[in-house]
């Protein structure tokens, strides 16, 4: 996949991850764009080492797009967290 493709999963699936986990996030949609992208990292390379599947597989597959998401929870559940701890301190 070329880099626009991961740029437009990388914000497709980071918005899909703030609309499935509800909550004041401190980051705007380059930061949205940036977790997506990321997630889709993480996602695909959870998918090989857990399940020995290729994850990241086109831009249409489905395996694609539920590694992107899932990566990208992780990655937001985990920004909010270090976020939140900066912001309170």
């Amino acid at each position: 996949m070329g880099i626009l493709a991961w740029i437009l999963i990388g914000l497709l699936a980071g918005l899909i991850a703030k609309a499935l986990m509800p909550g004041r996030d401190p980051g705007g949609l380059i930061i949205t764009m940036l977790i997506g992208i990321a997630g889709g990292l993480l996602g695909g390379w959870l998918g090989k080492v857990i399940f020995g599947v290729d994850s990241i597989d086109g831009f249409f597959d489905l395996s694609t797009w539920i590694a992107a998401i899932v990566g990208s929870l992780i990655l937001l559940a985990v920004y909010r967290v270090i976020a939140g701890k900066r912001r309170h301190a």
